[in-house]
């Protein structure tokens, strides 16, 4: 992580020019989380989402300021875009947080209604219709990261147990349920569309391209904002966003925390802690909304 950090600062300071005070704000910003990285015993490439979203919430339970948070928040971002822009890193994990308002320092989630419009706004009887939302569907129905999802195998997928056994960060294996719509979408795919997709180099990937090979992150990220366009959502949405949603809503429907650790594949129950904290936001809000001394 040290050698990153000091990659980047030269960056912003020979490449953008940027001053000497903002340079120092960055560093403590880094530095704070290599730190985080290192008391859990994390490497790089296994920050995703919801370890930023962690360490920023872990600097929020520090004391730090909702403005010095908004700051802490550009600093992860500019960061990882520039580790995933010079190779450093496969993607951006920091690209789905959003700036905090009002303190909180957390990605968004999408509502039932929402998700609804999302999966049912595809048109089956189009083109790539069919992969597209068997995706979607496994997205929301088992919470996989991206990588996950582009990686996965047909042999990964058990049809009569219902399940996927996904090899997520850290190459540690785990056991997702997929759920009844999500099942039906997938079964779908691969029984009628997905056979005309195959080329001469194709390998076992469920999710194939147009050309017969693996989707990558880009265009999977590309093929969700596409879809909520037609579904006619104006608010950014991207694959992430589909397995905050996952986490949430188990958690509101009265999951243990447990379980949804090991659903989605947190090393630490601090990690899926996030979770309380949106959900405790989202009641705060209706609290706030409803109540008559709110």
């Amino acid at each position: 992580m040290d050698r990153e950090i000091e990659g980047f600062i030269r960056f912003v300071a020979v490449e953008r020019g940027l001053s000497e005070a903002y340079q120092l704000s960055l560093r403590q910003t880094l530095e704070a989380l290599g730190g985080w990285m290192k008391k859990r015993g994390l490497p790089i490439e296994d920050l995703g989402t919801d370890e930023l979203s962690e360490f920023l919430a872990d600097r929020k339970r520090g004391g730090l300021a909702a403005s010095s948070l908004r700051i802490a928040t550009v600093h992860l971002k500019v960061f990882f875009r520039w580790l995933a822009a010079t190779g450093v890193l496969p993607m951006d994990p920091a690209e789905p947080l959003l700036a905090p308002r009002s303190g909180q320092a957390l990605p968004e989630t999408l509502n039932r209604t929402m998700i609804e419009r999302l999966l049912d706004g595809i048109d089956l009887t189009r083109p790539l219709g069919l992969r597209d939302r068997a995706m979607l569907e496994l997205f929301y129905s088992s919470g996989l990261r991206l990588s996950e999802l582009c990686g996965l195998k047909l042999e990964q997928y058990d049809a009569d147990d219902r399940f996927l056994r996904v090899t997520g960060k850290g190459n540690k294996t785990r056991v997702v349920p997929v759920g009844g719509k999500a099942r039906e979408a997938l079964e779908a795919y691969l029984a009628r569309e997905r056979r005309s997709l195959v080329g001469k180099r194709t390998g076992s990937e469920v999710f194939l391209s147009v050309r017969g090979g693996r989707l990558s992150p880009d265009r999977v990220r590309q093929i969700v904002k596409e879809r909520a366009a037609q579904a006619g959502i104006e608010s950014k949405i991207y694959p992430h966003l589909l397995r905050h949603s996952f986490a949430t809503h188990l958690l509101e429907g009265g999951a243990d925390l447990r379980v949804i650790q090991e659903l989605l594949g947190h090393a630490d129950i601090s990690t899926t802690q996030i979770y309380t904290h949106i959900d405790g936001a989202r009641l705060k809000s209706i609290h706030k909304k409803f109540h008559p001394r709110g």
